[in-house]
């Protein structure tokens, strides 16, 4: 992905969403187009209106870290936001000072016997590893069953949520919010994108879904971006019904690429109740036979 026009995209699109008012401008005078102007921009991060108007056509190598946050605090970015900006700059400066071609593509992790045998080991929650681009690398048996309609429609190895989400009819019934969950699931793959420019994977996957999705597309083009942290998770599964439940995603130390989530329900509550009943049926259910290992086939 084109650095210089991913720049130019971003700030452009987080420029149109600051409202004037709030930052002391008025919404007087020629305003054909929505947000700040871009001299008022660089007038709240401190800068010349020419240098501004050079970071916003993509010329981000070399801006300090004091600059950048300028240009964050005046576009009020959040943290997503404000640290996908660095990883920009950083990405731009790699290319200026580098004549090298991008390396070849990371193998596809896997989880290593141990990882394995501890996602094994929590039979009250679900737990999941997955990587920037949403594939599905590794799972518990509670998570298989979470996840069974996804595993037995995924047609690409490893299972991929994005894939699942915009091109599964049945996600739309699995994610009750499911608008907010595309959003969110196209924010990380933009994440992904500040991260790692030149993964032809992800290329690919953005491609193929931009192909076969208008609703992708259009996120896509909004350009933002997400950090799973934690936060709270709604599902309709076809077994157990409603289930809300409480996620955090923990990093994998040394293992940059990936991220561990789990998802768990309040002791006592229905939701945890539910989860129960989920690995009872997943124990008994003929549909979940050869998707209960967490290791997904390479």
């Amino acid at each position: 992905m084109d650095n210089r026009s991913e720049v130019r995209d971003f700030l452009m699109s987080r420029r149109a969403r600051v409202d004037p008012e709030d930052v002391g401008f008025g919404r007087g005078g020629d305003r054909r187009v929505p947000g700040l102007r871009r001299g008022e921009a660089a007038a709240l991060a401190g800068v010349s209106v020419e240098y501004y108007a050079r970071l916003e056509r993509g010329a981000i190598a070399g801006a300090s870290d004091a600059v950048l946050d300028g240009v964050a605090k005046a576009l009020q970015l959040d943290d997503a936001e404000r640290d996908h900006l660095h990883r920009l700059a950083h990405q731009a400066g790699a290319v200026a000072t580098s004549s090298r071609r991008p390396g070849k593509a990371a193998p596809l992790w896997r989880p290593s016997p141990s990882i394995q045998w501890f996602l094994d080991s929590l039979p009250s929650a679900v737990a999941m590893v997955g990587n920037g681009r949403t594939d599905l690398l590794a799972w518990n048996p509670l998570g298989a069953a979470l996840m069974d309609e996804m595993l037995a429609t995924a047609t690409t190895t490893p299972p991929n949520f994005a894939r699942f989400i915009f091109l599964e009819p049945v996600a739309r019934r699995f994610y009750p919010d499911w608008e907010a969950v595309a959003g969110i699931n196209v924010a990380q793959l933009r994440t992904e994108a500040g991260r790692d420019p030149h993964s032809k994977a992800l290329h690919d996957l953005v491609g193929e879904l931009s192909t076969r999705s208008d609703h992708f597309r259009s996120l896509w083009g909004r350009h933002d971006v997400w950090e799973h942290q934690s936060g709270v998770k709604r599902f309709h599964h076809h077994a157990v019904g409603d289930l809300t439940l409480h996620f955090d995603g923990l990093d994998l130390v040394g293992q940059a690429a990936v991220q561990l989530t789990v998802l768990t329900a309040e002791p006592g509550s229905p939701d945890h109740e539910a989860m129960h009943l989920l690995g009872n049926w997943a124990a008994v259910s003929p549909s979940a036979d050869g998707r209960r290992h967490g290791r997904a086939a390479i």
